[in-house]
């Protein structure tokens, strides 16, 4: 027997079985499966009686809110594809997604709804303005959401015929290398990569997760539709503050967080974390960036959570491996649980050198890290080059480098485009910045490629410090060259207050390297 895989399985079984069991708590609000599942009902038919067909998208500009979960399962159940926005995108920026993808409708935020008329007269695509808030009010030719949808029945009186490989979101990419390409992630994608994150993330029916990812970012990792199938609890948390999380961490028992470095780095320097009495045991999920060793023996050692590292793209919905104690690496062994890890069930992984070929798993040779699997995306939305270019042989190129052992370990190394190349050495950047990390003055860094008229390119360090901390040039040069090969060590030194990362934290390398490039056709050395 075939039967699609569908995302509105996952809200079915828990408001079946467990009807009566907190499933969203938002600020002062809080929603039993029975009351989530009847709102989004409720808005998928107030979105239909607007005269929006499937396939039609819907734009969701919004930070973290009941509401976002609300509308990713209205969309998908009539068939309507849903367009989550980085709310942290400029004007032009977010006019841009609006307009390439065709949106009919947004769902936007109250603080965001200014921004969008702002715009307006450049998207004629766009007909329908509802905005998400927690009062009764409603921005001047807007549809305030809670009063739209409270006339309408809370069965779904809109059924739609939909098959697995339809398109449910498309994802813009977070522009790390170059403008944003729409990825079309399907029923199918999602299903698979809930299965992943429940097999592997350990996720069970008692989980209570609290929000610090974006829900914007690839849907929230894919963990919305794993968790909610399985009954756990969601705790909204709309901006990242340290406070709070041990504040909800320790009132609502919270158990599972997904984060990005720049989240975990601001919960360890928390000065006041020590006076929160948080018995449960709590995992925490890193993506977007390899950490340093350090920072998981500080979590692990310092605060007793458990720490768990993934790495996936937007484009692979998007878990593709994942690390814990396993039979080949001990719980003590920090530097090993650095690494990306293994593939996860249904991954078919491959390191390729630039003629297609497989490298050995020998932890040195280099590779583009290559994936085949249901959780490859359907392509990027209205631009079948870049799709091509992305998708070819068999596998999807992530652009991502790295290395691999003999059991299949992987380790990210670098970007593609972010090797250094100097005097015709390739320098990975993320080497000396493992070194850097090793240094007590230093908070974060980034290394790049900047010109040089005798090397093409040499490397420059971009370094925050630790709050109170003192360091200067040549003490950061003496400590590279002391834990470095020469041709490896940075040639200059810049501090900053903060480097430039997108809201899932991963590094704009780009924008760092754009004044010292700037007149260049390439923005790094060939």
């Amino acid at each position: 027997m075939r039967v699609p895989l569908l995302l509105d399985d996952f809200l079915k079984r828990p408001s079946q079985l467990f009807p009566d069991k907190t499933a969203i708590v938002d600020r002062d609000r809080r929603f039993t499966y029975r009351e989530f599942h009847n709102r989004v009902n409720q808005l998928s038919n107030a979105l239909i009686t607007q005269g929006l067909k499937p396939g039609d998208r819907v734009a969701i500009l919004s930070p973290n809110s009941h509401f976002f979960v609300e509308s990713l399962f209205a969309t998908a159940q009539v068939g309507l594809v849903a367009v989550p926005i980085n709310f942290r995108l400029n004007a032009q920026e977010i006019a841009y997604i609006l307009q390439h993808s065709g949106a009919r409708a947004i769902i936007a935020d109250y603080d965001f709804t200014e921004l969008v008329e702002g715009i307006r007269k450049d998207l004629p695509a766009l007909e329908h303005l509802i905005e998400a808030r927690y009062d009764e009010r409603a921005s001047d030719g807007w549809l305030n959401l809670d009063l739209w949808i409270s006339g309408q029945s809370s069965e779904l009186q809109h059924a739609v015929e939909r098959d697995e490989d339809d398109t449910v979101s498309i994802n813009y990419t977070s522009g790390t290398t170059a403008a944003p390409k729409g990825v079309m992630l399907t029923h199918r994608n999602f299903y698979i990569n809930a299965y992943d994150m429940i097999a592997h993330l350990r996720l069970a029916h008692d989980d209570v997760e609290l929000w610090t990812l974006p829900m914007f970012h690839c849907n929230g990792w894919g963990a919305i539709y794993a968790l909610i199938g399985l009954g756990a609890t969601h705790v909204v948390l709309r901006q990242v503050d340290a406070k709070q999380i041990f504040e909800l961490t320790e009132k609502e028992g919270v158990t599972f967080m997904c984060m990005a470095p720049i989240v975990f780095r601001m919960i360890m320097e928390f000065a006041e974390k020590d006076k929160y009495k948080i018995r449960q045991p709590v995992r925490v999920v890193m993506g977007g960036a390899p950490p340093p060793a350090a920072f998981i023996e500080a979590l692990e050692t310092g605060l007793g959570w458990r720490f768990v590292q993934i790495y996936g793209l937007t484009e692979t919905a998007p878990l593709l491996t994942y690390h814990v104690p396993d039979y080949q690496t001990q719980q003590s062994d920090y530097k090993r649980r650095a690494r990306a890890g293994i593939a996860a069930l249904g991954a078919d992984l491959q390191l390729l050198d630039d003629d297609g070929k497989p490298v050995p798993k020998d932890n040195e040779t280099v590779g583009e890290i290559c994936a085949r699997g249901n959780m490859v995306f359907k392509g990027y939305w209205e631009q079948p080059e870049q799709t091509n270019a992305a998708i070819y042989d068999g596998y999807f190129h992530t652009g991502d480098l790295a290395v691999w052992d003999e059991v299949g370990n992987i380790q990210i190394v670098d970007r593609k485009k972010d090797v250094i190349i100097s005097g015709g050495e390739n320098i990975s950047s993320v080497d000396i910045e493992d070194v850097l990390y090793r240094h007590e003055a230093v908070a974060e860094c980034a290394v790049i490629g900047i010109p040089d008229p005798k090397w093409g390119e040499t490397p420059k360090a971009l370094i925050v410090l630790h709050q109170g901390a003192t360091a200067n040039e040549q003490e950061i040069m003496k400590f590279c060259r002391d834990n470095l090969a020469h041709f490896k060590c940075p040639t200059s030194i810049e501090f900053l207050p903060q480097l430039p990362r997108t809201a899932t934290g991963k590094l704009q390398k780009f924008k760092l390297r754009e004044q010292y490039w700037q007149g260049r056709e390439q923005k790094v050395a060939s």
